[in-house]
């Protein structure tokens, strides 16, 4: 299981990441650059920081963590990280969205078996999840499980449906994470259907919730080791988070949900990366 990384490591691993995400989407002249940009902290957290338990020399390993990315559109954040750490191929990852490619818009199993589930359908990530976080208990394993979603998603009713469940059984071997950008497909979420308060809301649902900086790292792995020594719940991490986070045109632009970069804008935002 590799050893975790220290900080100036992981923020260049970031910044690598952010990077990829810009390339692999203007490759495809399609694809999600907001929220995979500010989704980067949590993964780059989660696979090098100490967050999760996982080996790339063994990745079907009985006891590892399991990872979903229920806002499977920003699979280009997913798809860096697991090349950085040795999942998937680095120099394949231009192919995203083409045909033939295993860099499919949302995360597929069978095209990367490293996957722990399929994802891309809203909703569906907490409940996929928490029969892993079951799963692991039935099987004696300290396996835990992470859920990454987005707060439009949130508005999706499975979710509290699952929080529900997750609380009454007592699910603390899994942690969900939210990237809370505040902005999704149609424009900014208060605008669409208001998801606040979502601090009051996780907790009413008997969730312990952690309220952090989605961007900070060593607030990141505070909060990940305060959900694994947490226990007879499920926890919950905010993460309030900007959408587009470090290229200065696409943070806090509802534009860029779903719009890949013109090359020009491309380069841009590959100098401002450097």
């Amino acid at each position: 299981m590799p050893q975790p990384k220290s900080l100036d490591e992981l923020q260049v691993i970031a910044k690598q990441v952010r990077r990829d995400i810009i390339e692999m989407i203007t490759a495809a002249g399609s694809g999600h650059p907001g929220g995979s940009l500010s989704s980067v902290e949590i993964l780059v957290t989660l696979y090098f920081g100490g967050g999760m338990k996982h080996d790339p020399a063994n990745p079907k390993w009985a006891d590892r963590d399991r990872i979903v990315l229920s806002k499977g559109h920003a699979a280009p954040v997913l798809y860096s990280t697991m090349a950085e750490a040795g999942y998937v191929p680095k120099d394949k990852l231009n192919t995203l969205r083409k045909m033939g490619s295993i860099f499919q818009g949302h995360p597929d199993v069978r095209f990367i078996p490293a996957l722990d589930a399929s994802t891309g359908s809203l909703g569906e990530g907490v409940s996929i999840v928490l029969g892993m976080g079951l799963a692991a208990k039935l099987n004696n394993s300290p396996s835990r499980a992470y859920c990454i979603l987005g707060d439009g998603e949130l508005q999706e009713g499975q979710i509290w449906e699952s929080a529900m469940f997750g609380a009454m059984h007592k699910c603390d071997n899994v942690c969900v994470i939210v990237d809370h950008n505040r902005i999704q497909l149609d424009g900014f979420v208060k605008d669409i259907m208001e998801v606040e308060p979502l601090v009051d809301k996780w907790l009413a649902f008997g969730w312990h919730t952690i309220d952090v900086d989605g961007h900070d790292i060593p607030a990141l792995q505070a909060a990940f080791a305060e959900a694994a020594a947490t226990k007879g719940k499920p926890t919950v991490l905010v993460c309030r988070t900007v959408k587009g986070k470090g290229v200065s045109f696409m943070e806090n632009n509802p534009k860029f949900h779903g719009m890949a970069p013109t090359k020009d804008e491309a380069a841009l935002a590959m100098k401002e990366l450097q």
